[in-house]
C-alpha cells in the first residue's frame, strides 16, 4: 500500500502527465498537422502546472491551510488559483518566444483573462481533489483514534473487573478453609470454572449473553456455598436473550453487587433473581436483590467500582442507545435495568 507521500507523487505526476497527454492528443486531432515545437510547448505547459501545484502544496503546508475553517480557506484558496493561473500565463511567454510561437496579441487583455480563467478551472479542480483526500484522510484518522481510545478504555474497565471479582471470591473461599474445608474444595472448583470462562472472553470486547450467564450461575453456586440458605436465586431467562452480545462479566458484575451490598447485609439473607426479555428488538435485563440502595450526602452510592464500570462501558459501546438505571422497590427490593440494541460484531 502506498503511503501518503509516495500516493501524492504518484497522483502529481501522473495527473500532470495526463493533462498533457489529452493536450497534445487534442491539438493533434483539431488539426491536420501540428509541429513539433507545439507538442514540446504543451508538455512544458504541463510542466509548468505540476511545479507550480507543488509550490501551493508546499506553501498551504507551511501555512497550515489544511487546519483554517472553509470562511477563511475558501478565499485564500481562490486567491492562489487565480494568481497561478495569471502566473502560468506569463511563463509561457519565454517559452513561446525561443520556440517561435509567439503570439503578438499575447499581451491582450482579454487573451490574459480568457486563458487565465481556463487555467483556474484546472487548478482549481487539483485543489478540490487535494483537500478532499486530506479531509477524508483526516477524519478517518480521527474515527481510528476514537475507536483506539474506546478500545483501551474498554480494556481498562474490563481489567478492573477481574481482581475485583477474584479479590471477593477468594475472601469467601478464606472464610471457608477451616470452618468446612469440603466446600472450600467446592468453591476453588466452582471459581476454577469461572475464570475458565472469563479468560475465553479476556480478548473480546462482547460476548454472547448465554455464555455470560454461565459465569453468573456458576458465580452464584460459588456464594450459595457461603451463603447456604441465606441465598436464594431465581431465573427467568427468554430464551431469544441468549444469542445477544454483552459486555463480558457485566451481568455477573451487578449480580455481585447485589450479593455483596443487599444479600450479605441482611441477617435473613434474601433472594437474586435474574430475568430478561426480549422486545422490539431490544435486550431488557432486570435484576432484583433483596436490600436497599441508600443515598449517601444526597447522591445514591452502592456497589463503587461495578456500577460506574457498567455505566461507562455501555456508554463506550452503545453511546446514548442503552439505558441504565438502579432504584428501590417498595417491597424492599432494589432493581437494576440494563437496555440494549443488538449489536454485530465482525
Amino acid at each position: 500500500m502506498l503511503n501518503k507521500s509516495r500516493l501524492y507523487w504518484v497522483l502529481q505526476i501522473g495527473g500532470w502527465t495526463l493533462y498533457a497527454v489529452v493536450q497534445i492528443v487534442v491539438a493533434i486531432s483539431s488539426s491536420e498537422a501540428i509541429s513539433a515545437k507545439r507538442i514540446i510547448f504543451l508538455a512544458y505547459e504541463s510542466f509548468f502546472c505540476f511545479l507550480l501545484t507543488h509550490g501551493l502544496r508546499t506553501y498551504m503546508n507551511n501555512k497550515r491551510w489544511l487546519s483554517l475553517s472553509m470562511p477563511r480557506l475558501l478565499p485564500r484558496v481562490l486567491s492562489a488559483v487565480f494568481l497561478m493561473s495569471v502566473t502560468l500565463y506569463f511563463l509561457r511567454i519565454p517559452l513561446s518566444i525561443s520556440l517561435g510561437l509567439f503570439n503578438k496579441n499575447v499581451f491582450d487583455i482579454g487573451n490574459i483573462l480568457g486563458l487565465s480563467w481556463v487555467y483556474s478551472f484546472f487548478f482549481f479542480t487539483w485543489s478540490i481533489v487535494y483537500f478532499t483526500y486530506n479531509y477524508f484522510e483526516r477524519y478517518n484518522k480521527s474515527l481510528k483514534l476514537e475507536a483506539s481510545i474506546k478500545e483501551i478504555e474498554l480494556s481498562n474497565l474490563k481489567s478492573q473487573l477481574n481482581p475485583h471479582f477474584i479479590f471477593n471470591a477468594l475472601n469467601s473461599i478464606r472464610a471457608l478453609v477451616d470452618e468446612n474445608p469440603d466446600k472450600a474444595k467446592m468453591a476453588i472448583n466452582q471459581l476454577a470454572n469461572i475464570l475458565r470462562n472469563t479468560l475465553v472472553t479476556e480478548k473480546k470486547r462482547l460476548t454472547r449473553f448465554g455464555d455470560e450467564l454461565k459465569v453468573v450461575r456458576d458465580y452464584l453456586s460459588l456464594e450459595s456455598i457461603r451463603f447456604e440458605e441465606r441465598l436464594r436465586t431465581d431465573f427467568d431467562i427468554d430464551p431469544a436473550s441468549k444469542d445477544f452480545m454483552v459486555p463480558p462479566l457485566m451481568v455477573q458484575t451487578l449480580v455481585e453487587n447485589g450479593v455483596k451490598h443487599g444479600i450479605s447485609k441482611l441477617t435473613e439473607g434474601g433472594w437474586i433473581q435474574l430475568k430478561t426479555k426480549v422486545a422490539h428488538g431490544k435486550l431488557s435485563i432486570r435484576i432484583r436483590n433483596s436490600g436497599q440502595y441508600h443515598a449517601v450526602n444526597g447522591h445514591k452510592r452502592r456497589g463503587g467500582l461495578g456500577l460506574v464500570n457498567t455505566s461507562q462501558r455501555l456508554k463506550l459501546l452503545y453511546g446514548e442507545d442503552a439505558y441504565f438505571a438502579i432504584s428501590n422497590e417498595r417491597d424492599n427490593f432494589v432493581l437494576t435495568e440494563i437496555i440494549i440494541p443488538p449489536i454485530h460484531t465482525t
